[in-house]
This record gives structure tokens, sequence and C-alpha cells, in this order.
């Protein structure tokens, strides 16, 4: 048999439902184990059943937030929450064999929420790295709609060519570079098959011309020239207005 795993989201207040559920459906308790994070303690109860260890997770337990047992159904995680209040802090009530803070003998109290200074460093170097790729992606983005006005920023901190977000969820997790060159080449293409409309559209307006007695075509011609630099003069005053 083949073991699989899964994440789970979990809260507080929904892990005695999802004890007694594991319990009447006959799923063994693997394991309860905390994890130090800057939103809090994390929180990760395990259970497996027919092969499959399923993990549930709450996410970010502050101090003071009351978690409650697990062992009027599962007495052998009186371990792992002992362990979690005597070493990471955690206030879990009910256990059914509490030890009161006393399983271990520490030195110092909560021992594992303690940050070292070499796992401060380590984290201060994480933030600086995405803030500098953060940076680098903002100044990207900013190069490409200078460069290519066909773009338009349709959410803050994000440029979409117009009109296609399957593409923008394609590229989202691209190198910044290489986004820029994929609009880049989008802007082109979208350029070039205005002018080949732009083109068409004059080529047949010059056939309907030619139908004209020579007085008349002149006309038309002349009106439709004024059109174009109208839209033309209007097309950059709005873009100067940007």
């Amino acid at each position: 048999m083949t073991l699989q795993s899964e994440f789970i989201p979990l809260t507080v207040e929904g892990l005695p439902a999802l004890a007694a559920e594991k319990k009447a459906e006959g799923a063994r308790f693997v394991q309860m184990l905390c994890v130090n994070t800057e939103d809090g303690i994390d929180l990760v109860y395990s259970f497996m059943k027919d092969g499959v260890l399923a993990n549930h997770e709450i996410k970010g337990v502050k101090k003071g937030t009351v978690v409650p047992s697990v062992t009027d159904q599962f007495l052998a995680a009186f371990v792992f929450e002992n362990e979690a209040h005597d070493l990471f802090g955690v206030d879990i009530k009910g256990i059914a064999i509490d030890f009161g803070g006393n399983f271990y003998a520490l030195a110092q109290k909560e021992p594992m929420t303690i940050v070292s200074p070499e796992q401060h460093a380590a984290r201060e170097k994480a933030k600086k790295l995405a803030a500098a790729k953060a940076e680098k992606a903002a100044k990207a983005n900013a190069s490409f709609v200078a460069d290519h006005p066909d773009a338009k920023p349709k959410r803050e901190g994000v440029i979409e060519p117009s009109g296609d977000d399957d593409l923008e969820t394609r590229l989202a997790g691209m190198d910044p570079e290489k986004v820029a060159r994929v609009r880049a080449g989008i802007a082109a293409k979208a350029k070039k098959a205005a002018a080949e409309a732009e083109a068409a559209k004059k080529a047949a307006a010059d056939e309907k011309i030619a139908g004209l007695d020579p007085e008349k075509a002149a006309k038309v011609k002349a009106a439709l020239e004024a059109k174009a630099a109208r839209e033309a003069a209007k097309a950059a005053a709005e873009k100067e207005g940007e």
C-alpha cells in the first residue's frame, strides 16, 4: 500500500469535533507537533487511516489562547500535549494526565520559543531578500509600463496585458525579466495587428473612392484625412493626460 499524506486547515474551535470524528471512524492518533513561527505557534494533529496520513493544521496560536485537549478521545496524546505546554507555552486545558508544567525539568521556560541570534539573523536575511525581489519585480513592471503603453495596470503592483487574465495567471510565477520580455512581445503583436487592421481599413476606403468621379473622390479623401488627423490628435492628448 502506498502511503498518502495530506494537510488540512483546522481551527481551535473545530478541534474537539475533529478528534471525536477521527475516533469514531477508527483512525489512529499519530502525533501532535508544534512549530514556532512569527505569527504564533502552529499545531499539527496527525491521524492515520487506510494508508492516509491526515495532518490537520491550526495556524498561529497566540499566547493566552486556550486549546482543548484531545486526550478524551486519544489518551496517547497526553505526552504531546504536555510537551507543547512545557516547551512551547501552549495553554492546553483538560489533559487527562497533566504534569502541570513539570513534564520536563527545564533550565529556561518555553525554550522552543526562544529565537537565537543566528535564527534572528537568518529571518532578517530572508526578509531582506524577499523585499529586494519585490523591489526588482516592481521596477521591471514600471519599466514595462513606460516602454509599452498598451499594457495597463488592473491591480496594484500587477501589470496586465489588456483582457488576458489567464495569461497573467501563468506569468505570475515567472522571473520578472522574462515576464517583461513576454509582455513586450504581446504589446508588439498587438501594435502590429492594429497597424494591419488600419491598413486594411484604408485599402477598403481607397477601393471605394476609386469608383467615384475625381472631384467627389478628392472631397471624400480630404474628409477621411481630416477625420484621421482629429483622431490622432485626440489620442495624443489622452496619452499626454495619463
